[in-house]
């Protein structure tokens, strides 16, 4: 028998605390998965107050809130018609639960807290919610007194169930509870559940998309059926970029995913699927059928409402949806738009005027130069497109009239993105010129300026007071006097960047202000390898969770991708601060001076976080892994001078500035990394135990 039923998920670009706005979108996405024949809609985790709220989640106004827009949701008629799920944080018998609320034509029909919270990496989920441990049981709920007057119920069913429609029934699976070994789409399948959903609260990293599909492939392959997928996108309020991805699976094949990034506001994917074929798919398999037989019945919430057309109303001219390919992003391709729809949602929710970055001339402020021009691509393609969303906000930000349309990605540059080249007298022609000429390529507002004088005002006033004069070491200092001479440029560059941010705007006659960009890379934040309060201290850095190794494939990327044959400049370059005088014998390099260069960098950080390495550990999965480049000596030195500059530079991770989340093994001391920042640096234990084991190692190679 055909029972073809047409579904429907969002990704919707929601806001922390934004209850009107997130209302809109909300009631936006319901009426366009109406307008599609869309008999169920689901959407993110935790949709209406936003997921990002975090200790926000422990105010009783982030509660009460949430239940008014879902009255609001409740009295509109026009959203009747479509099983809408949505996501909401419930108090029941006085503890928090992070819940979905099912509702149909003005009722509730089902409130269904999250069985296992996610409380690893970004995520602190029980740190505001308690999971609901009754695995396939309910209770009464009863409802605040003025959702009541609108539903007309007093109370409703609150736990774990299934809902079970005329003609289907329908299972919920919580983000998290996908990730999971006893992933609860398992027993509800086996219960029944021909549809499972899943509202997710999912943030982007590198390369993870991929691991999300085949979850949901593998789910659907091995139990059968329908599986909806949404997730949320943009920036609510903080580090984390929601990277969408949306999707409709049936039997395990992908029937519809939407965009990963965008700067849409509100995207809706919908799919036809013929249940008959569900049911099929499950009952050839004999052995799925056996364990069927023993299921553990879940309770059914009813809806009386049907989402499959019967045999008797069969219209020819609806078919099922053809599957599609699922196409992957390269990491490159993920750098290009995923900080830049990130830096998008902050500039526009800020209601600042743009962007200022200090433009070295190195490889890292042109990667954030170019992800701010791939911003401006983006919303530049939607403006032409027609989106209003996208109108609105570039003529706030720009301050323009209502008949303001950007031309092009550097016109729009022209408004929004302001670089400087801040020089000294250590600062060479090359990295001048390199920067001068990609902020003509892609439109900036350019300042080229010499600070030369500004920094001997300050080696004067120390000179005053000592009577002292510091010298660089190439000139017979200290390596006291040496790096202090340094930080005072870097520190330099970041008075003066807040200072151009403020007033730069001004001096061209424009209202607003700027925010400050950063360019510290992820593998310079895990060694320390820059100065507190430089100009790495900033308002946002969108590369601050990216390797250097990933950043430099991504401006070779960038400059065929996007036609920039300037950047064959930067790729060419050896990365230098310029912070000390140089010569035709001495020129400052990055890795020089870390003494490690940054491809061992990424190794140490992924196996100090990502694998739980210590240093007697990352010394022994080392061994295996440069055994045949280096002696277990040498390894053992690289792996005790990592240690050793971690340890001494960690507290500088307390203030470094707020940083796309990207890369998995992110030092971001914020809420990712925790972390003690006073070590004793010698590690006196650690280290005798290293230089025991590679004893051991060498006396056995010579016996």
């Amino acid at each position: 028998m055909v029972h073809y039923t047409t579904v429907a998920t969002c990704t919707l670009n929601q806001w922390a605390l934004d209850f009107e706005g997130n209302y809109q979108r909300i009631r936006e996405s319901i009426l366009q998965a109406k307008a599609l024949n869309a008999r169920l809609r689901i959407g993110p985790e935790l949709e209406i107050p936003g997921y990002g709220c975090y200790d926000h989640f422990l105010e009783r106004d982030t509660v009460q809130h949430s239940w008014e827009v879902l009255g609001r949701l409740l009295e509109d008629r026009s959203l009747d018609g479509i099983l809408i799920d949505t996501g909401m944080p419930v108090l029941h018998r006085n503890a928090r639960y992070n819940c979905r609320v099912i509702i149909l034509n003005g009722k509730i029909v089902l409130i269904r807290p999250k069985l296992y919270l996610a409380n690893d990496g970004n995520y602190r989920e029980m740190r505001w919610f308690v999971g609901w441990t009754r695995l396939a049981q309910t209770e009464d709920f009863v409802l605040p007194l003025f959702i009541g007057r609108i539903t007309g119920q007093r109370s409703v069913m609150f736990g774990d169930a299934l809902i079970s429609t005329w003609d289907t029934c329908v299972g919920i699976e919580l983000c998290e509870e996908l990730f999971t070994p006893e992933s609860p789409h398992i027993a509800m399948s086996l219960d029944g559940a021909e549809i499972i959903v899943n509202s997710s609260g999912s943030h982007h990293e590198l390369r993870k998309l991929k691991r999300r599909v085949d979850l949901i492939t593998e789910a659907t392959l091995k139990c059968g059926g329908v599986y909806l997928y949404a997730n949320q996108k943009g920036c609510d309020g903080d580090r984390l970029y929601y990277d969408g991805a949306a999707m409709i699976l049936a039997n395990g094949v992908v029937l519809a995913m939407s965009s990963q990034f965008s700067i849409a506001d509100v995207e809706v994917q919908v799919a036809t699927i013929d249940l008959g074929s569900v049911r099929a798919f499950r009952a050839a398999r004999t052995s799925r059928s056996m364990q069927a037989a023993r299921a553990t019945p879940y309770p059914r919430a009813k809806a009386e409402f049907a989402l499959a057309v019967e045999l008797g109303d069969f219209d020819n001219s609806v078919r099922p949806t053809d599957p599609i390919a699922v196409r992957y992003h390269t990491p490159s391709e993920e750098i290009n738009q995923g900080p830049a729809c990130w830096l998008w949602d902050y500039l526009r929710r800020s209601g600042q005027g743009g962007f200022f970055l200090p433009l070295s001339g190195g490889l890292d402020s042109c990667s954030t130069a170019l992800i701010v021009h791939s911003m401006c691509r983006q919303v530049t393609e939607a403006c032409l497109q027609g989106d209003e969303q996208v109108l609105k906000d570039v003529r706030r930000c720009v301050g323009a009239g209502a008949d303001y349309v950007p031309e092009s990605a550097q016109e729009l540059a022209g408004h929004l993105f302001y670089t400087c080249y801040m020089g000294t007298e250590n600062s060479s022609t090359e990295t001048q010129q390199r920067a001068r000429h990609l902020a003509q390529t892609i439109g900036s507002y350019h300042v080229d300026l010499r600070m030369d004088s500004v920094v001997a005002a300050i080696v004067a006033l120390f000179v005053l007071v000592t009577a002292r004069t510091p010298q660089y070491e190439v000139r017979g200092g200290s390596s006291a006097e040496n790096l202090a001479l340094q930080n005072i440029q870097a520190r330099l560059r970041m008075l003066l960047s807040y200072l151009f941010a403020a007033l730069l705007p001004w001096a061209r006659g424009r209202q607003k202000s700027l925010l400050v960009l950063g360019s510290a890379n992820v593998d310079e934040a895990l060694r320390g390898y820059f100065t507190k309060y430089d100009c790495s201290s900033a308002d946002l850095n969108p590369i601050g969770s990216i390797s250097k190794s990933d950043l430099r494939k991504y401006v070779a990327f960038s400059r065929d991708a996007m036609d920039l044959p300037v950047l064959d400049e930067f790729l060419s370059a050896m990365p230098s601060a310029e912070l000390v005088p140089h010569s035709k014998s001495y020129a400052q390099s990055d890795e020089v001076e870390m003494g490690m260069s940054y491809a061992e960098l990424s190794e140490f950080g992924r196996l100090r976080k990502v694998d739980g390495c210590g240093p007697y550990s990352m010394v022994t999965q080392l061994l295996h892994i440069w055994g045949d480049q280096l002696t277990p000596r040498e390894i053992a030195q690289k792996v005790r001078r990592f240690f050793f500059f971690y340890a001494i530079n960690r507290h500088k991770m307390t203030t470094i500035t707020p940083a796309y989340h990207a890369e998995t093994y992110s030092p971001d001391d914020n809420r990712f990394d925790m972390r003690p920042f006073l070590y004793n640096s010698s590690w006196t234990w650690q280290f005798q135990a290293i230089d025991a084991l590679i004893e051991r190692i060498e006396s056995a190679k010579d016996h």
